[in-house]
């Protein structure tokens, strides 16, 4: 008992002190951006879109650093299926979502892009150093596009919802930059402090550290997200809840998973390619089809297709446990 407990304390507590620290370190950064006059929209698809992946950052780089290639591809990919099977699903039931934004509609294709080259990467389940790089350079050029329509585009939800935000929580210049480096100093330590009891867990469970890293570790560094997306529904900020999401992924797939495999190349097990990232493509093909509409159809996700989300992630989690026990 003794030798599951403290690694079960750390990884409750460096959740708990990662979520929060996630929180207060993403709404300073956006104040910080709008007490720098930057425009709502690249706050709303930059800042807050990737920002909310900071905690996936911290604990896949420290995997990495660390040797648990497993929880580093395990906490990026497994945190895209809960965001968009978990979360966006638990979402729509709350408030359908509707597309409104033309970013995110011009989103959803590069997502569908970025997934597909995760796949071509990884299809030897190794990541060598030379792709990681390709991770990031495309990253990059992703940024460079998304900093360039949020500075060139005219009137949009996205933007509009974002300011909203902004209006309901003010901060200080000051407090911004203090809860900035604050918060991101909270997120190293915590995320240690987790890495540190997943890898100490999964050894005395004799479980892979994939899936620890795809379960408690991914959904667990997706609960801003969560709390973000539900929090946006309530208010029918629809695009904002999306825009979570979708820059989210984006953020994991290509600057969480690149960063890791340029500090130390990763390998997996076989399962992640038959059956991790398969599910994860699924979930992403589903949302590009839901989001852009079809036949006239408005990009939206009502309350029956994100009651089919949560049902494919809960379908996910229970191979996953099958899975677990049979390696058992």
């Amino acid at each position: 008992m003794d030798v599951w407990l403290m690694p079960l304390l750390a990884i409750v507590g460096g959740l708990a002190v990662l979520v929060w620290s996630a929180d207060r370190f993403v709404d300073a950064a956006a104040a910080l951006a709008r007490h720098y006059q930057l425009p709502p929209l690249l706050i709303g698809a930059v800042i807050i879109g990737f920002g909310t992946s900071a905690p996936e950052l911290a604990v896949s780089t420290l995997s990495a650093l660390e040797g648990a290639p497993g929880i580093a591809l395990g906490n990026a990919f497994g945190s895209n299926t809960a965001n968009i099977g978990l979360i966006l699903g638990l979402t729509a039931l709350i408030n359908p979502i509707t597309v409104h934004s033309q970013v995110l509609r011009q989103e959803l294709p590069i997502l569908l892009a970025v997934t597909a080259l995760a796949l071509g990467l990884l299809w030897d389940l190794q990541l060598a150093r030379a792709e990681a790089l390709l991770m990031l350079a495309v990253f990059a050029a992703v940024l460079g596009w998304s900093i360039w329509q949020g500075m060139r585009q005219g009137p949009d939800p996205l933007a509009t919802e974002t300011e909203a935000e902004l209006d309901a929580h003010p901060m200080t210049p000051a407090r911004a930059w203090a809860w900035t480096v604050g918060g991101l100093a909270l997120l190293l330590s915590s995320s240690r402090l987790l890495v540190w009891g997943a890898v100490t867990l999964a050894q005395a469970a004799g479980i892979s550290d994939l899936i620890i890293g795809l379960t408690i570790v991914a959904v667990g560094t997706s609960l801003p997200e969560l709390a973000s997306c539900i929090a946006a529904a309530r208010k029918n900020e629809h695009d904002l809840a999306l825009g979570n999401v979708l820059g989210s992924n984006l953020f994991n797939t290509l600057a969480v998973v690149g960063l890791a495999g340029a500090i130390h190349p990763l390998s997996s097990e076989a399962a992640l390619l038959q059956r991790d990232l398969p599910v994860m493509a699924a979930l992403t093909v589903a949302l590009f089809v839901l989001g852009l509409g079809w036949k006239g159809r408005p990009g939206r996700i009502n309350r029956f297709e994100g009651a089919a989300l949560v049902l494919a992630y809960a379908a996910y989690t229970v191979w996953l446990a099958r899975d677990t026990l049979r390696a058992g």
